[in-house]
């Protein structure tokens, strides 16, 4: 039997996809212009799914940094953190990091997803227990594989189901309860104070993922964790560079006493080669901005608003309240497949989700906006979306008013999501 015979299932169904216009899972930017726009086919393409909330990927300083460190210090490092791998540059970004969150200890890693599988399995044994959210993030499922802990799924952001599980643990068992601080499918926010207080209320440790609420959420843009106040209660937060960060790489930050040993227990830790110095470089450069540039978050959620607001008032039925990920439900999957390659032929690339990334089985176009996308940008791509929608009968008249200045800022357990964008 041929090892890939169990993906016939996958191939076939991939198969029978409408994909008239191209697959929307292998897009190639041929160029990219800038932090908002590349060409695609050919074609001059606003950028609306890149998780590039901070427009950190071109930067100036950020750039100028990377610069400096590869002609410096070379291409790479050819080595994990505990070998040859830890450059200078290594070690200022932990320290920025934890200058940034406030907290004495923090460590980096190779990538935002290794990060979630080195904490998770580390922290946890074949003697605890992990409780997690239902609808965590792949790389959150993964990490609980390797640890060999016993996996309890609470309902998505729900406290009381949290408690109800948490109750059936004795109390002589290590509890970690892992969330996500921004869910990236939807774009709904944790009630971290609710779930924190009922973890806190059995004695249990709590790790939150900040991949897509760093530089977004909170007053220096520390996170959900920060904005919610329970900065002092999480024992854990985990962030990716790969999103407001604008590179690639991940990261833990604590105040944990003991938390240095895990240098040498995290396997994904112990055996990757560690980030390349123009990486590191350019990460530092722009954890530094983030903390100080309050206007960029400002631009964020005036541009996020304007386009919640605008898709709502045109008739789409939206996934969550104003955040930086605006998530459009689409009936099915045919008219979701040519929804997206319409928006892609008339200039506006968004990103296409389907089961199992998405929770309850729905199909999503998800736009992810950047502090760099300007007014006019969101007016085209409501203009856009209200083209596509009403061709192939999403949504039906248009609203006869679209926002025209700078808008301010006014179940039961699911299945992994085996595909998702939330940590890089």
């Amino acid at each position: 039997m041929d090892l890939l015979d169990k993906f016939n299932p996958i191939i076939e169904a991939k198969a029978k996809l409408p994909f008239e216009d191209g697959d929307p899972f292998m897009v190639c930017m041929e160029e990219v212009i800038s932090q908002t726009e590349a060409v695609i086919n050919g074609r001059r393409t606003i950028l609306a799914g890149t998780n590039n909330y901070m427009g950190m990927t071109f930067d100036k300083d950020c750039i100028a940094a990377a610069h400096q460190a590869l002609d410096s210090l070379g291409t790479g490092t050819t080595g994990s953190r505990v070998l040859n791998g830890t450059y200078a540059g290594h070690r200022e970004l932990e320290k920025t990091l934890a200058e940034f969150y406030g907290t004495r200890h923090a460590i980096v890693f190779s990538t935002g997803y290794q990060a979630n599988l080195a904490m998770i399995s580390a922290l946890c044994g074949s003697k605890d227990y992990l409780l997690i959210d239902a609808d965590s993030h792949a790389s959150i499922y993964d990490g609980c594989k390797m640890s060999d802990a016993t996996v309890v799924r609470f309902r998505h952001n729900d406290p009381a189901d949290l408690d109800k599980r948490l109750r059936r643990i004795g109390p002589d068992v290590g509890r970690l309860v892992v969330v996500e601080g921004l869910y990236s499918m939807l774009g709904d926010k944790a009630p971290l104070q609710d779930l924190v207080k009922v973890a806190k209320a059995h004695g249990a440790a709590v790790l939150v993922d900040e991949a897509h609420s760093l530089g977004v959420y909170g007053k220096t843009g520390r996170g959900v964790t920060q904005e919610a106040g329970v900065e002092d209660q999480v024992d854990f937060i985990v962030g990716t560079f790969s999103k407001s960060v604008g590179t690639i790489g991940g990261f833990c930050v604590s105040n944990h006493p003991k938390f240095e040993v895990l240098r040498l227990v995290a396997r994904p830790y112990l055996f990757t080669a560690s980030l390349p110095p123009s990486v590191v470089a350019s990460a530092t450069a722009a954890i530094r901005k983030i903390g100080a540039r309050k206007d960029l978050r400002e631009k964020l959620w005036a541009g996020a608003t304007r386009l919640h607001d605008g898709l709502e008032k045109l008739g789409f039925e939206l996934g969550a309240p104003v955040s930086p990920i605006t998530a459009v439900k689409i009936p099915d999957q045919a008219t979701a497949l040519r929804f997206w390659s319409g928006l892609l032929n008339e200039g506006i690339y968004v990103n296409l989700a389907f089961p199992p990334a998405t929770p309850q089985g729905i199909f999503l176009l998800r736009c992810s906006l950047s502090s760099a996308h300007t007014a006019e940008q969101i007016d085209l791509m409501l203009e856009r979306f209200e083209k596509v929608g009403k061709n192939l009968g999403v949504i039906g008249a248009a609203s006869e008013k679209r926002p025209s200045g700078e808008a301010e800022q006014t179940e039961q357990d699911r299945p992994a999501r085996g595909v998702a964008a939330a940590t890089g």
